[in-house]
């Protein structure tokens, strides 16, 4: 019998291991909780009115108190329709949502930027018409990255979704590319988005936990809501914490279709392919770093650019027929909590895209620059997914609250670099001084300007337009409906955790079991291993040890996958190492010669070497530490070279100015923040350093013979470093 109270309950009370599916009224407050006091906007007292002000009733209702009968699909003219315009609840569900958060964003608000370039290779006239992809030529783009979940001031590595979102300021008009880090979604259908992010924001009665998934409400919905378990698997594994922005990949997520000169139309998914490869930290890492260094990635992406290690990614696309049932080898197109593996479909790269420059003002660029999947270009058009169709109207919809009003395009960072005569006039923050007394068309007072392309006879110097392809929609009903194609929710993530190796599983294994373990209700936990076991065993039998739980018995069997995808592991290759961050580590008696041919290696390199000292000296000859003993911690070095011959701290340090100085392990002789530096590299799978003979190596309990570790003299050793580092992690210290 347990009478000791344990807070944090999420509800009043427990939930049930199955979804509800008797009507009942909404449950009372928790006892520790109180509204504000029931008063008249004016001050008077106003008796009885707390339930008043509480949501009523046991039914689902619209604002104005219609009954709903469905909010998990759209209104659509046949299950792979369109959506049409004239669904009030959809609209009214999602303008709602847009305008929750005033002023930052409701998901993305935390976010970093860069101005850049995009070259096109001209290699992808067979498939557009677009100028900026068909022919070879540069164009300027502005992209951002951003965490979902969290708040402009929460931490960067946090395990969560990124986004990955590009301007494009072309010839033809602005062309947004507006995708996350990872190539499936939550939901299938975007009457589901308000849930996801509700479910996957802090509780709203403690606004807690901050920018993070493991709470009860994210894996309440998402054991019930079970199309997103592909999307969670890749947030449980390392691609849900990056190493870097510049080591992140972007998915346009939906199927788009792209239509030639001809008029061919082509189905593709949009894929950016960073340079530097894709890398992530362990959750270790992750904890210490959100506390040490909460801007670590938006502080990486502006230091890179700065020291010229300018971020590069490759533009490519999986092209796919534009069939009638826009299926690929079994794959539903239009179905976002799908994607097609590279192995049965190749990334044919377009062009390159270099970030070169970071932003003047964060607040002009970075946080009012306004994207929308509806920001189009000739040869490129959207298709019938439902998810997609839905953020055609909410992107728009979102700038009217955050951004002012009506005319956030014409914000600087949001100018096109066309001609624009839009016929727009007036509304809240209008900077454009229009002439003319006609806009409206069709006019003669102002000579009948602006003219649409289909009024101006055909030529070959007609300027291009949007097109409109004339996709047939088949005879149906109108229906809130999803296509039977898009009910399988699990063979997908069943062949995500197989084709990863055994060390990335066992990061999936331990997420789920951190996130979980997190959770309060206990039938939470078990529902979510439930979903497990339809995923794979070992899977669930992995998570269900570190809970303390039973394994439950399937209640559906794991699909075997027809096949597996080798390119969706991080592990295995060699990358470029172009600005990682290197430490160097000296003491009071290292040499400043051995230190300005190790900084010099390093630079050569073009990664940039930090120098670490006892104190913020400079050293003999006049170097400037970049960081001390109190300031550094592993986890900002991809790699540490230690010139350490004593491995000795300043004098008169004490644990007094820094507890880091207050370990009574290892040798006494030896500084205790360089033990615990040395011990963290080594256990986050780092490449080290070490001179013959240091006392760090015992003091830290670091073998010399463990992959990764280099032992001598460490200016001659920095060749070696360097491969190593090509493979991001010394990954054989992990198990197998």
């Amino acid at each position: 019998m347990n009478d000791i109270h344990i807070p944090g309950a999420p509800q009043a009370e427990p939930p049930a291991a199955e979804q509800p599916v008797e009507s009942r009224v909404p449950l009372p407050p928790k006892q520790d909780q109180r509204a504000a006091a029931p008063v008249s906007p004016t001050g008077a007292e106003v008796p009885g009115s707390d339930k008043a002000r509480a949501q009523q009733g046991e039914y689902l209702t619209t604002a104005q108190g219609a009954r709903v009968r469905d909010t998990d699909h759209s209104l659509k003219a046949g299950s792979r329709g369109p959506v049409l315009l004239q669904d009030h609840h959809l609209r009214e569900k999602i303008m709602h949502f847009d305008h929750e958060r005033i002023p930052e964003r409701v998901v993305h608000a935390r976010g970093a930027a860069a101005h850049g370039i995009f070259e096109s290779y001209g290699t992808a006239g067979h498939l557009t018409q677009a100028k900026f992809l068909a022919e070879k030529t540069t164009t300027e783009v502005f992209t951002r990255f951003s965490t979902v979940l969290g708040s402009r001031g929460s931490a960067d590595t946090v395990r969560d979704t990124r986004g990955f979102s590009t301007k494009f300021y072309t010839e033809e008009g602005n062309y947004d590319l507006v995708g996350n880090n990872i190539p499936v979604f939550f939901i299938q259908d975007a009457i589901k988005f308000p849930d996801i992010i509700h479910a996957g924001k802090p509780h709203p009665d403690r606004e807690i936990p901050q920018a993070q998934s493991a709470h009860d409400t994210f894996w309440d919905f998402v054991s019930l809501h079970t199309e997103a378990q592909h999307h969670t698997i890749w947030n449980m594994s390392d691609r849900g914490i990056p190493r870097s922005l510049r080591m992140m990949e972007g998915f346009g997520v939906h199927t788009f279709r792209l239509i030639n000169a001809a008029g061919e139309s082509s189905l593709v998914k949009f894929h950016w392919k960073p340079k530097l490869g894709v890398h992530s930290i362990t959750w270790e890492e992750a904890l210490m770093t959100n506390g040490v260094d909460p801007d670590f990635h938006r502080r990486d992406l502006a230091d890179a650019i700065e020291a010229g290690a300018f971020p590069e990614w490759e533009l490519g696309v999986q092209v796919f027929p534009d069939s009638e049932d826009q299926m690929f080898h079994g794959i539903d197109l239009l179905d976002p909590t799908k994607f097609v593996p590279e192995e049965l479909a190749e990334v044919q790269m377009l062009g390159k895209m270099t970030l070169n420059a970071n932003p003047q003002n964060y607040f002009a660029e970075t946080e009012q620059v306004a994207f929308h999947p509806g920001h189009l270009v000739p040869g490129i058009e959207v298709t019938n997914d439902p998810l997609l169709q839905g953020r055609l109207f909410s992107y728009l919809d979102t700038q009217i609250t955050r951004l002012g009003g009506p005319n956030f395009a014409q914000i600087p960072i949001n100018r096109p670099r066309a001609a624009v005569n839009d016929m727009l006039r007036d509304g809240y923050h209008q900077t454009a001084d229009h002439a003319g007394v006609a806009p409206y068309h069709p006019n003669s007072f102002d000579g009948g300007n602006p003219y649409p392309v289909k009024d101006i006879e055909e030529s070959a110097s007609a300027p291009s337009a949007l097109i409109d392809f004339p996709e047939p929609v088949s005879a149906s009903v109108k229906i809130r409906k999803s296509p039977q194609s898009f009910d399988d929710h699990y063979t997908q993530v069943t062949m995500f955790y197989r084709s990863l190796s055994r060390t990335e599983q066992l990061h999936v294994i331990q997420a789920y079991t951190f996130e979980l373990g997190k959770c309060y209700e206990p039938v939470i936990k078990e529902r979510q291993l439930q979903q497990l076991t339809h995923i794979d065993a070992d899977l669930a039998a992995g998570v269900a040890e570190g809970l303390g739980l039973p394994v439950p018995e399937p209640l559906q069997a794991p699909v075997e996958p027809e096949v597996l995808s080798p390119t969706l592991s991080q592990l295995g290759q060699i990358w470029p190492i172009e600005g990682r961050l290197v430490g160097v580590v000296v003491d009071e008696s290292t040499h400043v010669s051995a230190v300005q041919k190790v900084r010099k290696a390093i630079d050569a390199q073009d990664m940039v070497p930090l120098v670490v000292a006892p104190t913020g000296a400079p050293l003999s000859d006049g170097t400037p530490p970049q960081r001390t003993y109190l300031t550094a911690r592993s986890i900002e070095f991809d790699a540490i070279v230690f010139l350490t011959a004593t491995a000795a701290g300043a004098a008169g340090d004490s644990p007094d100015g820094d507890h880091k100085l207050g370990d009574p392990t290892g040798d006494p002789q030896v500084d205790p923040r360089l033990t615990l530096m040395a011990a963290e590299a080594y256990r986050h799978g780092k490449a080290v350093v070490f001179p013959d003979g240091s006392p760090l190596l015992s003091a830290s309990g670091v073998s010399t013979s463990a992959p990764g570790v280099l032992v001598g003299t460490p200016e001659q050793l920095t060749e070696e470093l360097f491969t190593l580092m090509g493979a991001h992690r010394a990954w054989e210290r992990f198990a197998a």
